[in-house]
């Protein structure tokens, strides 16, 4: 079964509605590991809209798992990350004025600039791991650029509105774990994964990491930190 990464970003995303300084996603970061999360994951966004630089060297020091910076594939980000040195890195797409990450990174087209950020931030023995789309050809550009993984965009599957449609992109996410991992590469998926469709993915033999996050806090909400993610992991455990 895969392991669970938790991306904490929507606690700082609750800490800034109100410009006040809680909930710490520091905290949140604490409960996550001890409730069993294998990781943490935070995106530091150009605008700063939720985790912030100082939430990210704090992280570093305090995370005792694995730490997951998602990032846009900027000079600005690449210099942070050599700087903070995470576990790994995620090279997402990234646009202002999007809500949330709308898609997978199009390694295939930025293939040239996206084999220089990775060789700059591995010179610090970080890991790279690209956000893709479910296709052939990104899986394939992943491996030549050299990223050490991959992470598989599942909001198509997520998003589904009817079963057809699910299946269809179903399918899709396992044949790219299937090629991901025939090439030697880590295999992780996440986005728009919940608790009502979690289990077919963890399902995936090939997939190693869930990165899951809104869902998590969402239900936290309700029933607390701790309590949503043994929820989530008794999910993927089956």
């Amino acid at each position: 079964m895969p392991d669970l990464m938790v991306n904490i970003d929507h606690v700082a995303t609750i800490r800034q509605a109100r410009g006040t300084y809680f909930p710490d996603p520091v905290y949140a970061a604490g409960i996550a590991e001890m409730a069993g999360a294998s990781g943490i994951i935070i995106h530091l966004r150009e605008d700063r809209r939720h985790i912030k630089d100082r939430d990210v060297r704090l992280l570093r020091e305090v995370v005792r798992t694995k730490l997951n910076l998602e990032m846009a594939a900027t000079d600005e980000m690449v210099e942070i990350a050599r700087d903070v040195v995470p576990d790994m890195i995620t090279l997402v797409p990234e646009k202002r004025e999007e809500l949330t990450t709308e898609g997978g990174l199009d390694a295939f087209s930025l293939s040239r600039r996206l084999k220089k950020v990775t060789e700059k931030v591995r010179e610090k023995g970080i890991k790279v791991s690209l956000f893709i789309d479910p296709e052939e050809k990104q899986v394939m550009a992943a491996k030549k650029i050299g990223a050490d993984m991959i992470e598989i965009h599942t909001g198509a599957y997520s998003d589904a509105i009817n079963d057809s449609m699910r299946r269809q992109e179903y399918k899709k996410v396992v044949e790219a774990a299937k090629k991901g991992k025939e090439l030697g590469l880590g295999v992780n998926a996440g986005h728009g994964l919940h608790y009502h469709n979690v289990r077919e993915i963890a399902k995936i033999e090939e997939i190693d990491e869930l990165s899951i996050g809104h869902s998590i806090i969402a239900r936290a909400v309700f029933v607390g930190l701790d309590r949503a993610i043994r929820d989530m992991l008794e999910l993927i455990n089956g």
